[in-house]
């Protein structure tokens, strides 16, 4: 009986330290997966690229001038260097065009917008659109008026207008000015001709300087400047001392007209924007100066901002500029004035273009 009695206890214990060793191992089990688990999570993250699968849309108004074919690449280039897909669209001077494509490119989950505006008003509906989507919006060159815009990015508009006043008051003090302006749909247009009447509005006063005529351009074409240029030879029988373009196209209009009159390279014109068209003209001594707006930094600062806003990053600004509806966050590059003086050490030195494109060399 003693015996039986022992076998018993012998087989309990077995069982008992059977169970005991389960136990152990269980709980080692459960420790292993507690500490593993995250240490592969962070693996997973660190070998991704830290804007994968972020998607940017770029609506652009248009393609028609120089300078937009170099913002729709260098901005684009910016981008995919960063990791990131790039949507473009192009409005082609259509509002409500660019707002049904603005309208697919959420649809197509874009994280967020930069955008061209073709009117800078109606463009207003593109921000709620995007808003109501959770999408942020980014206003490129000119500003979205009346409306919530995340971030505005671009030159100082009103400096432009400056400097190229600047330029044409030093060389003709007085005299009949006319004024060609860009579009009154664009609101860069507005800020362009405060610029330029800041530096006129003294000269007016004192009645150094007469501005004879004073006209929009519409879309900024330069068969429309033309027009007005023709228009204002006529009404002041050729009897005109200066000229101060919207930007480098309507220069050319201008100038054109200028050249049926044989008043070309006789009475300065000036212009914005650097195009290639406008440096030679330079050279050539019918356009007299313009202003140049470095959009290879533009384009860059732009494409690290929109990266970090759509990552829900803090953007910190030290300037804000009132949309007609809120202080809008922005960030201002400064233009430089090119003539026939600094072209090598400015836009050919930027790479903007090159000697041999400006020369013919």
């Amino acid at each position: 009986m003693e015996k039986h009695f022992q076998k018993i206890t012998r087989i309990l214990v077995f069982f008992f330290l059977i169970i005991q060793l389960v136990a152990c191992e269980v709980e080692q089990g459960t420790n292993i997966k507690e500490e593993t688990s995250p240490n592969l999570f962070t693996e997973s993250n660190t070998e991704s690229a830290p804007n994968d699968n972020l998607k940017i849309g770029f609506s652009m108004d248009t393609l028609e001038e120089e300078r937009w074919l170099k913002d729709k690449e260098l901005f684009t280039k910016e981008l995919e260097a960063l990791g990131v897909e790039v949507d473009i669209m192009i409005a082609d001077e259509d509002a409500a065009l660019q707002i049904a494509q603005v309208e697919t490119m959420i649809s197509n989950g874009v994280d967020l917008l930069v955008v061209v505006p073709y009117y800078t008003e109606t463009a207003a509906a593109i921000v709620e659109k995007a808003h109501s989507a959770g999408v942020k919006v980014v206003s490129y060159d000119r500003i979205i008026t009346n409306a919530n815009v995340d971030l505005y990015i671009s030159f100082d508009n009103e400096m432009v207008g400056e400097i190229q006043a600047k330029s044409i008051t030093n060389l003709v003090p007085k005299g009949n000015y006319v004024y060609i302006g860009g579009s009154v749909t664009d609101n860069n247009a507005i800020l362009l001709k405060k610029g330029v009447f800041n530096v006129l509005q003294p000269f007016i006063d004192s009645g150094d300087i007469k501005v004879v005529y004073d006209q929009w351009t519409e879309d900024w074409t330069p068969d429309n400047a033309y027009k007005n240029m023709l228009e204002a030879l006529e009404k002041n029988n050729n009897q005109i001392d200066a000229v101060i373009a919207g930007n480098d196209g309507t220069a050319g209009g201008a100038i054109k007209a200028l050249e049926e009159k044989g008043l070309a390279g006789i009475i300065p014109v000036a212009g914005q924007d650097a195009d290639l068209a406008a440096i030679q003209r330079i050279v050539q001594g019918t356009q007299t100066m313009t202003a140049y707006k470095p959009i290879r930094e533009l384009a860059k600062r732009a494409a690290e901002l929109s990266v970090e806003l759509a990552k829900g990053e803090t953007i910190e600004v030290d300037r804000k500029i009132n949309n007609g509806k809120i202080e809008v966050p922005s960030v201002l590059l400064s233009p430089v004035e090119v003539n026939i003086n600094n072209i090598e050490d400015t836009i050919i030195a930027d790479e903007f273009h090159s000697s041999e494109e400006v020369y013919g060399n």
